[in-house]
């Protein structure tokens, strides 16, 4: 059977996309790690690195905002939002997240940039907002069992975070929420059908050889017994007054 060599690549692909997404969460993780633990040892604020809105030098933000946090406490509360669902983008959705991830962390980052409040908008929620945001609709679109039971995990574990994008406290950047959704809805609607379907149950029958499935040709007529009853079987500054963290 052909089935048995599907089923170990299959193994094979399966655990090559957990090593990628564990890699590029663990590794992106330690990053924003090293930039607060600088900040720390050289007492250099690089919150001016921030995203501020529609100024020149505010653009450099949009790559360098989700490494700055505002101190450990909002380092903290990103932390394991951001490794569990970047992991869960690049380990699942693999040939689409080389797409989503940079789509997301860029664009997120502009439309701050373009229509956020006047204020440094720092750390990396709008990411988190993006990749959860991505996680749960590509669900709802693609309907696959495997999808859907992601959508599901993201709820339970984010549905809170449906209050972020409202303009509840001032020191938060809801508009880097908002706009981390919105951008991860938009690239789930686009990217939907960028990552093959899991095969489904079953498939490995139609691998089998030809020679295989002709054995029956061996069987005697005479020797099967047919019964009549038989069924069928079937995401504070204090020396930046005017911060927005995230």
């Amino acid at each position: 059977m052909k089935s048995g060599k599907s089923t170990k690549s299959t193994i094979d692909e399966d655990k090559a996309k957990v090593r990628i997404g564990l890699i590029i969460a663990s590794g992106f993780l330690v990053l924003i790690w090293l930039v607060k633990l600088f900040e720390v040892y050289t007492g250099i604020s690089l919150s001016e690195y921030g995203i501020f809105p529609r100024e020149l030098k505010g653009l450099r933000g949009i790559i360098f905002s989700p490494f700055i946090h505002a101190d450990f406490s909002h380092l903290i509360s990103n932390s394991t939002s951001l490794f569990i669902l970047t992991f869960s983008l690049f380990s699942l959705y693999t040939r689409s997240s080389i797409w989503v991830f940079p789509i997301i962390y860029i664009f997120h980052g502009l439309a701050v940039w373009l229509f956020a409040r006047g204020a440094y908008h720092i750390g990396a929620s709008g990411l988190v907002y993006g990749f959860a945001s991505y996680l749960f609709f590509i669900g709802v679109f693609r309907k696959d069992s495997r999808s859907i039971a992601l959508s599901l995990l993201v709820v339970f574990l984010y549905g809170g975070l449906v209050w972020g994008v409202l303009p509840i406290d001032p020191q938060v950047s809801f508009e880097a929420h908002l706009s981390g959704g919105v951008i991860g809805l938009l690239c789930a609607i686009i990217f939907r059908k960028y990552d093959p379907l899991p095969e489904k149950a079953g498939d490995e029958f139609e691998d089998m050889d030809i020679e295989e499935a002709d054995d029956t040709d061996d069987i005697n007529p005479d020797d099967v017994e047919i019964r009549e009853d038989a069924n069928p079987v079937w995401f504070v500054n204090n020396s930046l007054p005017k911060r927005r963290k995230h």
